[in-house]
C-alpha cells in the first residue's frame, strides 16, 4: 500500500478491501453462474428466464467493475482470476445443467448469499466511517435483495 490519506487508516482500508474482495468473488461467481444459466435454460419458461438472466448478468458485469475499482481506490490489489475467486467466494458453483426451476432456486440462493456477504462488509465500512464503500455495498444489497425477490416470485 502506498501512503494515501483519505481519512481511513491503512488497517481499516485493508479490512474493508478484504471484505470487498469476498463481495467481488461472490458477485463474479454469480455472474458466471447466471451467464451459464442464460445460455442453457430450457423449458416452458425459456424466453422469460433467458431474458431475465441476461438482465441479471449484465447488471452483475457492471457491479464487479465497480467493486474492483473501489478495492483499488483503497489502494489494495483486486483479485482477478478464477483461482482467487474460487478461494474467496461463498457462492458455490454447480455441476451440470440444472432444470429451469433449479436454476431459479440456485440463483435465488446466490443472490441471498451476496446480500449476507455485503452485510458483513457494510459493518466494516460503517465502523471505519467509509461512506463510499458503505454506499456501494448498500446499493449492491438493495439490488440483490430485489433480484432474489423477483426470482422467488417466478416460482409462486
Amino acid at each position: 500500500m502506498t501512503n494515501i490519506d483519505i481519512g481511513i487508516s491503512s488497517e481499516n482500508r485493508t479490512q474493508i478491501a478484504d471484505g470487498l474482495k469476498r463481495l467481488l468473488a461472490d458477485s463474479y461467481t454469480l455472474y458466471l453462474q447466471t451467464h451459464n444459466f442464460h445460455w442453457n435454460v430450457t423449458g416452458p419458461l425459456f424466453r422469460e428466464l433467458h431474458l431475465m438472466f441476461e438482465e441479471h448478468y449484465t447488471e452483475l458485469a457492471e457491479a464487479v467493475d465497480d467493486i474492483a475499482e473501489r478495492i483499488r481506490t483503497l489502494d489494495v490489489v483486486a483479485p482477478g482470476t478464477y483461482k482467487e475467486f474460487s478461494k474467496l467466494s461463498s457462492v458455490k458453483e454447480v455441476d451440470g445443467v440444472p432444470s429451469a426451476n433449479e436454476m431459479v432456486d440456485i440463483l435465488t440462493q446466490g443472490h441471498e448469499q451476496v446480500v449476507r456477504t455485503a452485510r458483513e462488509v457494510l459493518a466494516l465500512a460503517n465502523e471505519a466511517s467509509d461512506e463510499s464503500s458503505s454506499a456501494l455495498v448498500s446499493d449492491r444489497m438493495r439490488i440483490h435483495e430485489k433480484t432474489a425477490w423477483m426470482l422467488r416470485a417466478t416460482r409462486q
